[in-house]
């Protein structure tokens, strides 16, 4: 809406995508903070709580009438600022909205399961919730392959030009990117807070790549892959990257609201689709290396024990391992969320080592 106010406004202000990604912040933010106090008194009367996984560590015993599908509400969030802000003649802004409500719509039929059900693991089982992330990331991967101007090139970190065209087999590749990034972020969503803080660094370095991509002279200038029209999606990402600082007032521990499925998964799912916009699908092994680590050491508890039946932490993901090392929750929360800041602070680093 402020897009299309620009050619009657004085100076073309809301023109620039800096001004209004400024105000898509603010407004995602805003709302979020004035939505989640009613959220949460509607969610208790109503008896929509997070069910509480038998196997977790006791402590998490005290939370298992905490409010859930905190996710739901943020995205909705995000997506009105949205609405406010954003060029929607932009194809991948669209891709974005996309990307959004599609993960999310999935996130939440997981929610309700659980919910309805009063179980942990009564909501969608994993094959029908594999299949469905699946066929949201072949939609929107076909989408960007077939009607915007995003290239099949590959690039990695630190060097300038691309190390292959996969062509068609480039959408395989960014399902790939969608399914893995979205289950990441769910699998590291166990403890207060400790998956938004990472996901606003994620979310905040790519709004930098995606904003330098869609600037024809500062990605000619820093040597990073120039895409027309990518710089929109800056918009969208400040808009949930605000929601998601709103959702994190509520979600500090001790939390008031968890953001559930509907939040996990759509916030991996974004964070991928800036990446794949952005062309930095191989350095969101750094953006996102705190979800990388968690995602490993399932993989490898998983693994190690199916070959030689012995575990390799107390739990995983990781953070339950420290859980039963008696650290305390805040120390967890705290000590991944710098871990997370320093490997965004090298993700950035990088625009200037090529």
């Amino acid at each position: 809406m402020l897009y299309f106010f620009s050619e009657w406004l004085p100076f073309n202000l809301f023109s620039y995508i800096t001004v209004r990604a400024g105000a898509a912040f603010c407004a995602a933010f805003a709302l979020a903070l004035w939505l989640f106090p009613r959220f949460i008194i509607w969610a208790k009367r109503q008896g929509a709580t997070q069910p509480i996984f038998a196997h977790a560590p006791g402590g998490h015993k005290s939370k298992q009438n905490t409010p859930t599908m905190g996710g739901a509400v943020f995205s909705a969030c995000a997506l009105i600022a949205t609405f406010l802000s954003v060029n929607l003649g932009n194809v991948f802004a669209w891709g974005a909205i996309l990307t959004i409500t599609l993960f999310s719509a999935i996130g939440a039929i997981d929610d309700i399961g659980k919910i309805y059900h009063k179980q942990n693991d009564r909501g969608l089982s994993v094959k029908p919730k594999f299949i469905l992330q699946i066929a949201a990331a072949a939609i929107i991967s076909a989408a960007l392959l077939f009607a915007s101007n995003l290239n099949t090139l590959l690039y990695l970190p630190f060097i300038k030009e691309p190390i292959v065209d996969l062509g068609l087999y480039m959408a395989l590749f960014w399902t790939f990117v969608f399914v893995s990034a979205s289950n990441a972020v769910n699998i590291t969503d166990g403890l207060d807070g400790l998956a938004a803080a990472p996901s606003a660094f994620a979310i905040a370095t790519l709004t930098v790549f995606a904003y330098i991509s869609g600037h024809a002279q500062m990605s000619q200038s820093l040597l990073l892959p120039s895409i027309s029209g990518v710089g929109e999606t800056a918009v969208i990402a400040s808009a949930m990257l605000g929601a998601l600082l709103g959702f994190l007032w509520f979600n500090a521990n001790p939390a008031e609201v968890f953001m559930g499925d509907s939040g996990s998964l759509t916030i991996g799912a974004f964070i991928a689709y800036l990446a794949i916009v952005s062309k930095t699908e191989a350095l969101l092994l750094l953006i996102g290396f705190i979800f990388v680590v968690e995602t490993a050491s399932v993989i490898l508890q998983v693994g190690s024990y199916k070959l030689r039946r012995r575990r390799i932490f107390l739990m995983a993901p990781l953070h339950h391992h420290f859980e039963l090392k008696r650290w305390a929750e805040n120390k967890i929360i705290v000590r991944f969320w710098i871990i997370a800041l320093l490997s965004n602070v090298l993700a950035l680093i990088t625009i200037k080592i090529r």
